[in-house]
This record gives C-alpha cells, sequence and structure tokens, in this order.
C-alpha cells in the first residue's frame, strides 16, 4: 500500500531513543522528510543523518520555545509541515496518595503544554493546505490508570481530553487527529519502569518483567517497530477517515472495549 507520505513533511520531537525514533523511522521509511528533534543535539543529527531526507534539531520541549524551535526548523530545510507526531517522556512513577498539588501541575507542563504549543505552530498551515496529520503518543493510562504512574495517567488523560476535542474541529479541514496508545513495548522507557517496580517490590527484574508478560495475551512485550508501524499508518492519506480515535498496540492488555 502506498501510504502517501512521499514529499511530506513529519516533525518528531523525543526522536532519538525509544517510541519517536522508531516512528521517525517508520515516516522516512515511506518517504516522509523528518525533523529529528531531542535534547542531545548531536545524537539528533546522527540519527537524521541514518534517514534518507532529515534534518537533527537538539531541543528541550519543555522550553516554552522548543516546539516553535522544531517548527521553524521545517520551515527553513523543508518548507512546510504535514505530519506531527507528539511525544515526549513521562514523569516518574509515584502514587496519587502522595502526588501534591505540585506535581498534578508538572504532569500536566510536561504532557499536555509541550504539545498544545506544538499543535498551535503547524495547525494554521494544515488548515490552510488542507491536508495534516496530528498523531499522539499516548498511554493505555489514558483508559486504564496503571498502578504507581499517577501524574502520567492525569498529564496524559488532560492531552487526550484536548486532542478529541480538537479533531472534531479541525475534521472538515483535512486534518486527522489520533492517539496510539502503546502497552508494554521494550524500550528503555520500559525498562526503567521495571526496575522502579523491582526496587519497590522487593522482586528481580526478570520476576517483574515475566508477571507483566503473563497478563498481555500476546504473551510478550510489543517492539518500536510494531508501534511505529500504527503511527505511519495514521499520518498516511490512507488514514484520512479515521480521526477522534484512540488505537491501542498493547498486545490485548486492555481487555475493555
Amino acid at each position: 500500500m502506498d501510504y502517501g507520505l512521499s514529499g511530506r513533511v513529519a516533525v518528531v520531537p523525543g526522536a532519538t531513543a525509544g517510541l519517536g525514533l522508531a516512528s521517525a523511522r517508520a515516516l522516512a521509511a515511506e518517504g516522509a522528510s523528518v525533523v529529528v528533534g531531542g535534547r542531545r543535539a548531536e545524537l539528533a543529527k546522527e540519527r537524521a543523518a541514518e534517514l534518507p531526507s532529515a534534518v537533527g534539531i537538539g531541543v528541550d520541549m519543555l522550553d516554552p520555545d522548543g516546539p516553535s524551535t522544531l517548527v521553524d526548523a521545517a520551515l527553513e530545510h523543508f518548507g512546510a509541515v504535514d505530519v506531527v507526531v507528539l511525544n515526549g517522556g513521562g514523569p516518574a512513577p509515584g502514587v496519587a496518595a502522595d502526588m501534591a498539588v505540585d506535581g498534578a501541575t508538572a504532569a500536566v507542563e510536561r504532557l499536555l503544554l509541550p504539545h498544545v504549543r506544538l499543535v498551535t505552530a503547524v495547525l494554521g498551515g494544515m488548515r490552510e493546505r488542507g491536508w495534516g496529520r496530528i498523531v499522539a503518543i499516548g498511554s493505555t493510562g489514558i483508559q486504564q490508570p496503571i498502578e504507581g504512574l499517577a501524574a502520567s495517567n492525569v498529564g496524559r488523560a488532560a492531552l487526550a481530553g484536548y486532542l478529541k476535542t480538537l479533531a472534531t474541529e479541525v475534521a472538515g479541514d483535512g486534518v486527522t487527529v489520533n492517539l496510539v496508545l502503546p502497552g508494554r513495548i521494550n524500550t528503555d522507557r520500559l525498562v526503567s519502569l521495571d526496575q522502579a517496580a523491582a526496587e519497590r517490590t522487593g522482586r528481580s527484574v526478570e520476576e517483574i518483567a515475566a508477571a507483566a508478560e503473563a497478563l498481555i495475551p500476546a504473551g510478550r512485550y510489543g517492539t518500536p517497530d510494531e508501534f511505529a508501524a500504527v503511527v505511519a499508518f495514521l499520518a498516511s492519506q490512507a488514514a484520512a477517515y479515521v480521526t477522534g480515535t484512540q488505537i491501542r498496540c498493547d498486545g490485548g492488555l486492555i481487555r475493555g472495549h
């Protein structure tokens, strides 16, 4: 299937590792030019050099000017932004009973505000051209809160509410807005969460992973490439009639509809 991404321009923050990197590679494989964003400028440039048409930009998305920095780079090098992948690191683990107001504020500042700024910077151009794809990397915690990740559950739920509202407002302009919800995908972030769970419970990391895999109908953790394939589809012309959705990539972990 031709995804219709040849000649399109994608901006992917947090693209030096994990799901962001896998998404950047998947979009590039479909012919898109990619702006690879990351806090480590040299690594972002290295990752970009691995792709057919890309530029690496050092950027901190928690800086209010970070999103506009990425968009400006896209406009300078490629002339437009057609696809945005909303992505960023999650907050530290913690339980809701211990989360003070400062913790809730920090969750929103990390998981909502940078994405709103990035969307705001590109949305006008997308609507004018009558084509745009906004794909957010979320979490299954949006649909089923994850134990021990209270701040993440709060911040990602806020992002989901914003994007669902936005989707209905821009669908008529040819802009789609969707969330991809990773379950337990084998990334450095997941390794760190398993390590934190091991320290909290006194069990080994191997025991934590085995217990988690036992709850997944597929019987294993997913791979970043499997996840990125869903991102690439939602960014495609083929997915023009898919918007306002939350698509799980979790091996069947979440049992609800």
